[in-house]
């Protein structure tokens, strides 16, 4: 499921997102006081959270908050300028700065964590395609940081470009992966551990000599030394395997690119 942001009203939604802070409360008989474009974004938040973008509704939001769809729109025109408000409220939770004095390259790396950490408290949030931004002061603040944090490496504007549309999609792929399995057991009813099971068991019986045909996958699959890691171990924290290896895939594929970023510096 993919949602464009900006399906709203443009004016209206803009206008809400700079909004300040500053509460619309409807004093006019109608809703029952108490609530605000800030309230109902929370709870739509917590709906998303709980449920899925798909279970997301003015209605729904509603009910969270004990009261009908139709009491929301005096706040919120439609749902469209509500993903626009969820999303850009979510942002905010973000760090606003990070610690430079050990160089750029650990707040980078803090950076990449953190915002892997986000997605996965948020996984709507990945539904949101990054096609047609949100334009909201978060979204604005979280990219204020992470240039911030890129320049102390000395590459140019459009180099550190580049690096930003790397790292962002780096670090939403490595969550969408985690997010996916979670959703996978509940959306198929197979457990992760009951999907391999069946498959892998199969594999020898229908494709023979596996391992001689494709030496490349058993050779990448030879040693578990994941740079950054724990040596392999397999999630004896009581971490589901899959995400054991893709958080361990994430730290050794973020080392690379660290890496890259440094040599570009290092050019430049």
């Amino acid at each position: 499921m993919v949602v464009y942001a900006g399906q709203g009203d443009a004016r209206r939604s803009m206008a809400l997102l700079w909004r300040d802070g500053q509460e619309r409360r409807e004093t006019r008989p109608g809703p029952k006081p108490g609530l605000s474009v800030d309230v109902i974004v929370d709870a739509a938040i917590e709906v998303a959270d709980a449920e899925g973008m798909a279970a997301l509704s003015m209605r729904k939001v509603g009910e969270r908050l004990g009261r009908s769809g139709m009491a929301l729109y005096t706040y919120v025109p439609s749902k469209g300028e509500l993903v626009d408000l969820m999303y850009d409220r979510a942002m905010a939770e973000l760090p606003a700065e990070y610690d430079l004095s050990g160089g750029w390259r650990p707040a980078v790396a803090a950076w990449a964590e953190q915002t892997r950490a986000f997605y996965l408290r948020h996984p709507w949030i990945l539904q949101v395609s990054q096609a047609r931004p949100v334009l909201g002061p978060n979204e604005f603040a979280a990219l204020e940081t992470l240039v911030g944090i890129l320049r102390a490496t000395g590459l140019r504007p459009a180099r550190v470009r580049g690096v930003v549309a790397l790292l962002y999609d780096f670090v939403r792929g490595a969550a969408r992966t985690v997010a996916e399995s979670r959703e996978a057991p509940s959306e198929t009813g197979v457990s992760d551990e009951e999907w391999w099971r069946a498959r892998a068991s199969l594999l020898e019986e229908v494709a023979p000599g596996f391992a001689g045909r494709y030496p490349m996958a058993r050779w990448v699959e030879s040693e578990d030394d994941w740079p950054g890691g724990d040596d392999g171990d397999d999630g004896d924290d009581g971490e589901p395997f899959l995400e054991h290896r893709t958080r361990q895939a994430f730290l050794a594929g973020l080392d690379v690119v660290l890496d890259g970023i440094e040599a570009a510096a290092r050019r430049t």
